[in-house]
């Protein structure tokens, strides 16, 4: 991704196609939503462009409405797709006084700014961006913009819930997230693309490890503890669609872990007290059979290659189990105490750890035997992967150990690693352990992300490099586990890129498509128009209608702040200037001091909130009026970080 941004001033050969002759294609059926096709020839190169709605019956694109862009690039003369290549594009708002494109270099100057990141050029929709989400100790998951600058990373809002996760899973398109509360005993649904809870699932007592099977009909919730008056506990089964538990499955006793097989027929469920693993027939939701694998289940992982599922446990064997035929069909002994088993991308290797021998064993799903082993660091307890390399995490350690994956399955032979500092605190040290993946790789690089909840951010890593590249601030709390929405444009089949976006506000907006070798700029004019039901549900939710007309992304410790808000009536659009009971409720992140300012009236329905930060992290400010139901945190309004020198 990094020659995307090549400044596109360097190239001299531009073009712009005029919203008068672009002549759009729009089609629609009953089945189908609306569709908009474009296409050009520029430089040898075809680009055929196309939005589709994924509204079902949609007659045109509204607000809010999901729709899929794809750019399908070949090459002039022969008609071959090209891939490897590495597009963008962005959907710019046009002003309301301003619905033509202006000027014989107009597309190329607004792709310009884009791509130089301007303040004054900041697109409706970016298509080029992946968000990095922080499960945090508290009952709070950030959203960060890790694009905005290493070190000096944005954060773009904060999803609250109603008690701290425990472990989530992301849907394949990376539009809803599934976050596990075991206080709460419920599951959180998130938006991804409005980053808000929009509902939360009750299930039965102590919901722990989450998991969506590949296709992602069923989320599966394991339970830590039986209910009340039950010997077992198990899993809950969600629909996916309707978000409604449809079966509960009792398994055995202990803690779970899940896995799948790769046809979606079989879920298997460890029971780390009864010594099993249960096999549940996903099509019925009902329990197959109990296998009898070794003492305490810990970890569990499915390879498609070996079509059977692996089980490590702390009695010290690797259990080899058949779905099918519902039988243990090998077993491969090691030392008592082992962890998490997890397989190459390629599904052939199982790389299992082994905490308290400082050990990694790895097993090759071919001939069921353990043909390397070796020497880790102190407790290593997490395993990631990338195209290339495997890293190993620790709980007594700081250090990461990455391992070339073309070095195993060499039996006999030493496991090579390569030391990397992931940060200045151990993750043992943090006070609330998640199962949660601690590292994940970047989209579109080969480079990871590293949680450290005893630092507080998340770390940039390069392959190859002995340091990280840089790290996003977590704004004052812990970051337990890491988790990517890639919102990129991402190449789906050769010469095919692709994205899911959220239309947002109505209006007239350039679709603007760029790539950077060879140079390609075009515009396209799309229509967004007003979705009525929406409009009429957020009329009905909201008392009134906010409006920031005064805000500071930084301020100075102990400088004084002045806030504008101007409320309407939400139907009319009359000012309401008659609140005499409106606050500006102000948190420091993560909770630790809140105050209560009141919000001084300056007529004509605009209303000035003062406040002074008295420690430098980050503040949350909401308003607040009884009189009307106006409540604290219906809806966020103002972010801001207090520094004791905040730049000019």
């Amino acid at each position: 991704m990094l020659t995307l941004f090549r400044h596109l001033w360097e190239s001299k050969a531009f073009y712009l196609l005029s919203a008068a002759g672009l002549g759009m294609a729009l089609a629609a059926s009953a089945s189908e939503g609306v569709r908009y096709e474009r296409h050009f020839d520029q430089e040898g190169i075809s680009v055929d462009v196309a939005v589709e709605s994924l509204v079902p019956g949609a007659e045109t694109f509204r607000e809010d409405d999901e729709v899929r862009v794809r750019f399908t690039v070949t090459d002039t003369a022969t008609g071959a797709r090209l891939g490897g290549l590495y597009p963008a594009a962005w959907m710019d708002r046009l002003p309301t006084e301003d619905r033509t494109l202006d000027g014989p270099n107009a597309c190329e100057d607004k792709v310009a700014g884009f791509i130089g990141g301007s303040l004054l050029a900041v697109p409706e929709l970016d298509m080029n961006v992946y968000y990095v989400l922080a499960l945090n100790d508290d009952a709070t998951i950030s959203v960060v913009d890790p694009l905005f600058g290493f070190g000096g990373s944005k954060l773009l809002d904060m999803i609250f819930l109603e008690s701290p996760g425990e472990d989530w899973a992301l849907t394949a398109d990376g539009n809803r997230l599934f976050v596990t509360m075991p206080e709460a005993g419920k599951v959180a649904v998130v938006d991804l693309t409005t980053w808000r809870v929009i509902q939360n699932v009750e299930t039965r007592r102590d919901p722990r490890r989450v998991a969506l099977q590949d296709d992602g009909h069923y989320l599966w919730v394991t339970h830590g503890r039986p209910g009340a008056g039950e010997e077992l506990s198990g899993v809950t089964v969600v629909d996916t669609t309707t978000l409604e538990p449809v079966a509960y499955v009792a398994t055995g006793r202990g803690r779970h872990s899940l896995a799948f097989s790769q046809d979606n027929l079989f879920t298997f469920v460890t029971n780390s007290a009864d010594g099993t693993v249960s096999i549940i027939d996903a099509r019925t939701l009902k329990k197959s059979t109990d296998v009898l694998t070794g003492s305490e289940p810990v970890s569990i992982a499915y390879s498609s290659v070996a079509r059977a599922a692996y089980v490590s446990h702390r009695g010290g064997n690797v259990a080899v189990v058949d779905a099918k035929r519902g039988k243990l069909v090998a077993i491969v002994e090691t030392e008592p105490g082992l962890g998490e088993i997890r397989f190459t991308p390629d599904e052939r290797l199982a790389l299992v750890v082994h905490p308290e021998e400082n050990l990694l064993h790895v097993v090759d799903a071919a001939t069921n035997r353990i043909v390397q082993t070796g020497d880790m660091m102190s407790e290593p307890d997490q395993v990631a992967f990338t195209d290339e390399l495997a890293y190993v995490r620790h709980r007594g350690s700081d250090q990461v150990l990455m391992i070339p994956l073309a070095e195993l399955g060499r039996a006999g032979t030493p496991v090579p690693v390569i030391e990397l500092p992931g940060g200045q605190h151990p993750p043992g040290e943090m006070t609330r352990p998640t199962p949660a993946a601690g590292i994940v790789q970047a989209p579109g690089a080969t480079a990871v992300l590293v949680s450290n909840p005893g630092d507080g951010v998340i770390y940039y890593y390069k392959e190859g490099m002995a340091a990280p590249m840089g790290h996003f601030k977590n704004y004052g709390r812990a970051p337990r586990a890491v988790q990517v929405v890639d919102r990129s444009l991402r190449e789906t089949a050769t010469g095919v890129y692709e994205t899911t976006a959220q239309l947002r506000r109505s209006g007239t907006y350039d679709l603007a498509f760029y790539l950077d070798t060879p140079t390609l700029t075009r515009c396209f004019p799309l229509e967004v128009a007003v979705n009525p039901e929406i409009e009429a549900a957020e009329l009905a939710s909201r008392p009134v209608a906010v409006e920031i007309l005064e805000n500071a992304d930084e301020v100075g410790v102990g400088e004084e702040v002045a806030l504008r808000f101007r409320l309407t009536h939400p139907e009319s659009g009359e000012p309401r200037s008659d609140l005499t009971d409106l606050v500006g409720l102000t948190i420091l992140s993560p909770g630790t001091w809140h105050r209560r300012h009141p919000a001084k009236a300056l007529g004509d329905g605009v209303y000035e909130v003062r406040f002074e930060p008295p420690e430098g992290g980050v503040y949350y400010v909401f308003l607040e009026s009884l009189s009307i139901g106006l409540r604290a945190r219906d809806w966020s309004l103002v972010t801001l970080e207090a520094k004791n020198n905040p730049t000019s």
